[in-house]
């Protein structure tokens, strides 16, 4: 008889029921993400196609934007093909009868069940690792391909009524930025004090020295507030050195996304040091990074009990399950985002409320099979 391999040696718990389960797992949910892939960049670069022409981007560049692209849109749906992947081909065993002859020979479902562990596992750390440092990383890349070639200068523009705290009660306020000459309309500065207003510089428009970095204010009028006293002081210009960039004007969704989670904590903690307060949106992306893969390790547990029984319907009746079980999630999802975003729901507990509801489900899945 030939030795064993040297790599299944050093994992002597690993069996050959437990490597033909997470191989049929692992190539089932990559070959799903790799069609998933393709026809995305296919969609994407169709869209695009007119802009990436016209504005001549090389080709080594589009080839790096779909490098990045991937990632991106593979990590959208990552537990939910998770869970596709194993109804999938844990049907396919269930109608060649191959469950039952594991289950007949002796091997508990408990036994069973332990590769779909083992690959939900090592997916969830790989969607973990990715989540929190990968992903960024090509976010980044992504949409400063995006802004160059794909939105028409339109990112040159922030939005109107731009607010933004700079320092604790110091608050800007700006009617709209340009960022191709770097100027600003309707520039207002207010520090409060408590619900005291102590002074308030408005200006007709900004202009921010890239060189200097500083902000140069035309048309300016000083409003002070001590009190029962009250100054008012017109001057034709002002620089002053104020603590924000026009980049800070620019950052949404793309930045939040383009962030590491050590850079996106830190993004927080300066926002809070200059008292914005509205950070729900980035408390939410962060800890989204870490409940999404714990929900594609849950969704295998239900995937796994769902599909290991015969039913009238076959594979298809599995599928339609599990779609439907993914609509669900991502409504559950969808509705306690909102609840945080607009009903100051913890974003911690609004993220985790999806995975501990469905976890509960793959408990009660569980403990039926094990009948």
């Amino acid at each position: 008889m030939g030795k064993k391999p040297q790599f299944c040696s050093r994992l002597p718990y690993m069996k050959k029921l437990d490597w033909y389960i997470v191989r049929k797992f692992l190539s089932t949910f990559f070959f799903a993400i790799m069609i998933l892939a393709v026809i995305s960049c296919v969609i994407d670069y169709s869209e695009k196609v007119d802009n990436i022409v016209s504005k001549k981007a090389p080709f080594l560049v589009v080839v790096n934007y779909y490098k990045n692209f991937v990632p991106h849109i593979t990590a959208l749906l990552f537990p939910l093909f998770i869970f596709i992947a194993t109804i999938f081909f844990t049907s396919k065993l269930a109608y060649k009868s191959e469950i039952i002859a594991i289950l007949s020979s002796g091997v508990s479902f408990s036994r069973f069940l332990r590769p779909y562990v083992i690959g939900g596992g090592f997916l969830c750390l790989v969607s973990l690792l990715s989540n929190h440092w990968v992903i960024p990383n090509a976010n980044k890349q992504r949409i400063h391909f995006e802004d160059t070639y794909i939105n028409d200068g339109n990112y040159r523009y922030a939005s109107d009524n731009l607010h933004l705290g700079i320092a604790k009660g110091t608050y800007i306020y700006m009617q709209n930025f340009n960022f191709d000459n770097m100027t600003g309309n309707r520039f207002c500065v207010e520090k409060m004090e408590g619900t005291l207003l102590k002074e308030k510089v408005m200006a007709d428009y900004v202009v921010y020295d890239t060189a200097k970095k500083i902000w140069q204010m035309h048309n300016v009028v000083v409003r002070t507030n001590d009190g029962l006293k009250e100054k008012l002081v017109k001057v034709p210009e002002m620089n002053v050195a104020y603590p924000f960039t026009p980049r800070d004007l620019n950052r949404g969704d793309a930045i939040r996304e383009a962030l590491t989670t050590p850079q996106l904590n830190a993004y927080i903690k300066q926002e809070q040091m200059r008292g914005t307060e509205n950070l729900s949106s980035f408390f939410i992306e962060k800890e989204r990074r870490t409940a999404q893969p714990f929900a594609g390790f849950i969704l295998t547990i239900i995937g796994a009990c769902i599909a290991s029984r015969k039913i009238r319907g076959g594979s298809g009746l599995h599928l339609a399950l599990g779609i439907a079980i993914s609509a669900i999630y991502i409504m559950f999802m969808q509705i306690s985002s909102t609840f945080a975003t607009k009903a100051n729901l913890d974003p911690m507990i609004a993220m985790w409320i999806p995975n501990m509801i469905f976890g509960v489900v793959a408990l009660v899945m569980y403990r039926r099979q094990l009948r």
